[in-house]
């Protein structure tokens, strides 16, 4: 048990400077070129804008899913033959997107770390495109005493009608708290339950992109990184009315070729210098096969509070997966919030643009 212990205090000590060693730069480059949208797609159809609230509401949500019918099946690579993500992808200028090749699923041993011609950020957590056109990658908050606030995966479908903690369990509990949070969702889990994605924009969240059916972006076709991107905007544009202007990839998984798409379509990368590693707790979401325990998880908020970044505030990675993410954020935002201003993304970053094109 000893050893046990020694070895995931070496882990987690590990795991958090390397969370650390970030990039320190004050600065967000601009765009340098017009290849950035400056209105929203019109590939996309048009849907009518959801209600504002003034207040966030709370309660119960009858989940009914948008026609499915008119979307890929959930979870699953989408056909880059459908006629609206080939209107997408004639948008596209191709002579302004790298032509690396799609990397292997289990990583690229020959890949050149030192010179990372890529930016790929699985591999030296680049977040400074070479492609001198794109803008850096949103990785901090400007003021280290704020804290980004994201979750990632959303919105969290109940998986039967005994499951209380399916949406809204934490929009009502950020409500309780009068905190907002950045939305990373999965178009999957936006079509079939809309209602969610309704409550979170009604509630001041914000929602980005975080593709169809979660692969790691590098690793898939040009066409097929369009496709994800496109049905996950329709998604969202059809729950809530509003067209997202922000995405982050799964995993972090994002080079040059990625972003230079994501662009094109719209979308400034958000990526995270802080890991809550609450993904790895044990749950239904990974099949019970995670490895950290509670303990574990708890020291990386805690290591958050008791070593503040000296330069940039934290932007950090949780998840609305399961029973377990959600405890793990209902246990530390009350004491997050008694040390840091938490925010969202687009309010910490100051020069970061509107989340939607729609005003």
């Amino acid at each position: 048990m000893l050893l046990f212990d020694l070895e995931r205090n070496f882990v987690f000590l590990l795991i958090l400077s390397l969370s650390d060693a970030l990039p320190t730069s004050s600065r967000i480059r601009p765009t340098r070129t017009a290849l950035l949208p400056t209105t929203s797609p019109a590939y996309l159809p048009s849907f009518p804008a959801s209600r504002s609230t003034t207040s966030q509401p709370t309660g119960p949500l009858l989940r009914k899913p948008l026609n499915l019918g008119h979307y890929p099946p959930l979870w699953a690579a989408p056909d880059t033959r459908h006629p609206e993500v080939q209107r997408a992808i004639r948008s596209i200028d191709w002579t302004h997107v790298p032509r690396f090749l799609p990397r292997p699923p289990q990583g690229d041993a020959s890949y050149d770390d030192g010179h990372d011609p890529a930016c790929w950020w699985s591999r030296t957590e680049c977040t400074r495109p070479k492609q001198a056109y794109l803008p850096e990658d949103i990785a901090y908050c400007e003021s280290p005493r704020d804290f980004g606030l994201t979750y990632d995966d959303g919105p969290l479908n109940p998986r039967d009608a005994n499951d209380t903690w399916g949406e809204p369990q934490l929009y009502d509990f950020l409500a309780t708290h009068n905190q907002t949070a950045t939305l990373f969702y999965v178009g999957s889990n936006v079509v079939s339950f809309p209602q969610a994605a309704q409550r979170a924009i009604q509630s001041g969240h914000t929602l980005c992109v975080h593709t169809w059916s979660h692969p790691q972006m590098t690793t898939i076709s040009n066409e097929m990184i369009v496709a994800e991107l496109y049905w996950t905007l329709r998604a969202i544009k059809q729950a809530t009315g509003v067209t997202s202007r922000c995405w982050r990839p799964p995993f972090g998984d994002v080079d040059d070729r990625v972003r230079a798409i994501a662009h094109q379509m719209g979308l400034r990368t958000i990526l995270w210098n802080s890991d809550s590693f609450d993904w790895k707790l044990p749950s239904v979401a990974n099949d019970y096969q995670g490895t950290f325990d509670d303990l574990t998880v708890d020291r990386f908020f805690q290591a958050w509070i008791d070593r503040p970044l000296p330069l940039h505030g934290r932007l950090v990675l949780e998840h609305e997966t399961s029973d377990k993410t959600i405890q793990m954020s209902e246990k530390w935002l009350p004491i997050l919030k008694n040390t840091f201003e938490v925010k969202r993304v687009h309010d910490c970053v100051p020069l970061l643009s509107s989340p939607y094109w729609e005003s």
